[in-house]
């Protein structure tokens, strides 16, 4: 199952809260890009981020994007504009280190 694009876009406006967000489709999914850095994407209609260290804290649970691949936290959320950057951000501050 793809993301619809009526998803993308409510999530993306969401994201708003922060610049520098680019989104980038990907068979039927969309990669999601801050300061230029994948910290996550948009698959099956599901928010998810890349796994650190530092967004542990915020207890999302994990989510298997597409088969094989490796598990992400599901941002349930995704309403709460603040809580939202604060994950991104965190996410993005661990990423950045690799």
């Amino acid at each position: 199952m793809a993301t619809n694009k009526d998803y993308r876009d409510f999530v993306l406006e969401q994201l708003s809260i922060l610049e520098n967000i680019t989104c980038k489709p990907m068979m039927g999914e969309y990669l999601l890009y801050y300061q230029d850095l994948l910290f996550g994407g948009i698959y099956d209609n599901r928010l998810l981020v890349k796994i650190t260290d530092n967004n542990k804290k915020y207890q999302m649970s994990e989510a298997i994007p597409y088969e094989n691949a490796k598990p992400m936290y599901l941002v349930s959320d995704i309403d709460n504009q603040e809580v939202l950057k604060d994950i991104i951000l965190d996410t993005y501050q661990d990423l950045k280190k690799d």
